[in-house]
């Protein structure tokens, strides 16, 4: 549970240029291809580094329903990898947000992230960098 209004959430989540400053992983980044903010269809380029190894992504935003669900689509090589998705609700001091990791990756593409990123399990790293953010996201919007 996070001691913050919804809308106040929703704000840091859809700052994709300010992720770095929660995520152990993304570093940040920048709207492309004509975005200037989030919106279904907005294109994000982000930095993402695993100690020594760093690494370009390309996003897609594909829900933006303010101020309860916002969700991106990592694509690589013309297919979408996978889901990044914040779920925000109110409750009776602030909102409580859940934030999930849908893998659509191919053995293939699962063999080439482990190369590219250095992380051989993906959904245990995932699991471990959200729980880190989720307390950073917190931290941020109780300042």
């Amino acid at each position: 549970n996070i001691n913050a209004t919804p809308l106040k959430v929703w704000e840091l989540v859809t700052d994709l240029p300010r992720m770095g400053e929660w995520s152990p992983e993304n570093q940040g980044g920048m709207w492309s291809k004509g975005a200037v903010g989030p919106g279904v269809g907005a294109q994000f380029k982000g930095r993402n580094k695993n100690g020594k190894t760093s690494w370009g992504t390309m996003v897609t935003v594909n829900v933006f329903d303010a101020p309860t669900k916002f969700s991106f689509s990592l694509m690589a090589l013309g297919k979408n990898w996978c889901d990044w998705v914040y779920e925000i609700e109110p409750t009776a001091t602030g909102c409580r947000v859940t934030h999930s990791w849908i893998d659509h990756r191919s053995k293939i593409a699962d063999k080439l992230g482990k190369v590219v990123s250095g992380v051989s399990d993906r959904a245990s790293h995932n699991r471990a960098n959200m729980e880190v953010t989720l307390d950073n996201l917190t931290k941020a919007a109780t300042l």
